[in-house]
């Protein structure tokens, strides 16, 4: 893969995490874990194990729920955004080894991704509540199926 592709495909992986912070690394183990893409002999091939595509399924339906609940912090505070961080990059770096693409741009990249998904998300949502005037969940569940839609997108890239 070429570095314009690679680069857009790390960025929107970013991007996923910084909506859902567990669906970047969820779909990027079952696009592994399918041959979707090509892990093998990197020190990333763990992500396609049967036992990652589990624990990042589940841990991602249970964010789904938590994202919730009115007690679940914003995605903007300094934990929430360290974990998109840091699930981003990994799934931006498995992105950038199965497209042959330097590991350390798309890592890059896909940071870049997260704070644009984080920050704009965390706008778009807010804003979307407040002017259509409903419920969060109205606008969460959508950017739900956004999130999963977008991811499942970029893995079939490949």
């Amino acid at each position: 893969m070429s570095l314009g592709p690679g680069l857009v495909l790390t960025f929107a992986i970013g991007l996923v995490a910084g909506l859902r912070s567990l669906t970047a690394p969820a779909v990027v183990c079952w696009a592994a874990h399918l041959g979707w893409i090509n892990l093998s002999g990197s020190l990333l091939a763990f992500m396609g194990s049967t036992w990652a595509v589990w624990l990042f399924t589940i841990l991602a339906l249970v964010e789904y729920v938590t994202d919730q609940l009115p007690s679940t912090p914003a995605r903007t505070v300094p934990v929430q955004l360290g974990a998109r961080l840091a699930l981003g990059m990994l799934s931006g770096a498995c992105l950038a080894v199965a497209g042959h693409v330097s590991l350390w741009v798309g890592v890059l990249a896909a940071a870049v991704g997260v704070l644009v998904g984080t920050f704009g998300g965390y706008e778009v949502r807010a804003g979307l509540v407040r002017s259509q005037q409903v419920k969060d969940i109205a606008v969460a569940i959508p950017e739900d199926l956004v999130a999963i839609g977008l991811g499942l997108f970029v893995v079939s890239r490949f």
